[in-house]
């Protein structure tokens, strides 16, 4: 996808390897534990741990809105029922 997208704006072959690359750094960056900006300091979790001689032992990432389902109601359906007092 990248790789499309890079194209089409035209720039030379290694240019646009070194857009994917950049992209895909950015990307990473987002979805990685130590590629993170720590919220604190100008650096990333993977610095802040080296810098503290800490490690991660586990992690689980969590997407907004993930593992919510939705319920499907039937508006209509329910101001029926009020009306018929049930």
């Amino acid at each position: 996808v990248f790789a499309a997208q890079a194209a089409q704006e035209g720039k030379p072959p290694e240019i646009v390897a070194k857009m994917i690359e950049g992209r895909l750094r950015k990307h990473l960056a987002g979805v990685t534990l130590a590629g993170q900006e720590f919220f604190k300091d100008d650096m990333t979790v993977g610095k802040l741990l080296k810098s503290r001689g800490a490690a991660v032992s586990a992690f689980l990432r969590w997407e907004v809105g993930e593992g919510l389902e939705k319920r499907q109601e039937d508006f209509a359906e329910e101001v029926r029922r009020q009306a018929q007092g049930g």
